[in-house]
């Protein structure tokens, strides 16, 4: 019988039971099998279960969703370097993981978390009817980046109204489609949905930011931008655009803390 602590964190949050709820696994001595860790992260049935591994004093992080492995996610780093700087005894103000996206930092100050990830690159691509169909409203700017498209709204309202078609969205080739608008009291909002890695909606996506952060900086010419994801549960981040670099802060809120038997 093997025993596995558990955290269940949430991220971007303001408070209990809003951000993005993410389960964190810390491993000690070696990977556990990937089927397994499919599993334990269908079981737990959140956005993301992330796996930490401390191998010779080198953290490694892998995310999965309920159906699947990622090559990113914001929210669950988030989560578990919140988890290894209140839970883990980490003592230091930053830590470097390792990852199949490269080098992530995640660094703390008195009240946020930061993380820093590589910036998406984006490209512009036409706007179709079948993006217009996804959501009942046809996109002002359509966007491809390494893994997300990105349509942009005219305002905010209509992010927040949107009705997605789940089985519209799963033709997209990506891991997801993020929806955005500029913000009425922030200033830029979204949506992601991504029903073809088993989550038809994110409640906050950390990641979808290093696509967001790049655009709106341009369009609005500033650096630093505050948004919000408008899911039932909302998120709250802070984001910088640094370059080829993004810089994206929020809170997290320890949930649970618990233990997974393995018989």
């Amino acid at each position: 019988m093997k025993s596995l602590k558990i955290y269940k964190v949430d991220a971007f949050s303001n408070g209990p039971f809003t951000g993005n709820p993410a389960g964190v696994v810390p491993l000690r001595d070696e990977w556990l099998d990937e089927t397994l860790m499919q599993n334990i992260a269908m079981e737990n049935n959140l956005p993301e279960t992330a796996f930490v591994l401390n191998t010779g004093g080198t953290w490694n992080i892998r995310w999965f969703t309920p159906a699947v492995e990622v090559e990113l996610c914001g929210h669950a780093t988030l989560a578990s370097a919140h988890v290894l700087f209140k839970h883990e005894g980490f003592e230091g103000m930053e830590i470097c993981f390792k990852s199949l996206s490269g080098d992530l930092f995640v660094r703390r100050s008195t009240e946020l978390l930061t993380l820093n990830f590589p910036t998406d690159t984006i490209s512009r691509v036409p706007v179709t009817d079948k993006m217009g169909k996804c959501f009942g409203v046809i996109p002002l700017e359509a966007w491809k980046g390494k893994t997300d498209f990105m349509l942009v709204f005219e305002k905010e309202s209509q992010i927040a109204g949107l009705r997605p078609s789940n089985d519209d969205i799963m033709q997209f080739n990506g891991r997801g489609v993020i929806a955005t608008a500029q913000g009425d009291k922030v200033d830029f909002v979204s949506r992601f949905f991504a029903p073809q890695s088993g989550v038809p909606e994110d409640p906050v996506t950390g990641s979808a930011h290093t696509t967001l952060t790049p655009y709106w900086s341009s369009r609005l010419n500033k650096r630093k931008l505050t948004a919000m994801q408008l899911s039932a549960r909302k998120g709250w981040l802070y984001c910088e655009n640094l370059g080829d670099r993004t810089e994206i802060s929020g809170r997290a809120i320890t949930y649970l803390k618990g233990e997974i038997i393995i018989d």
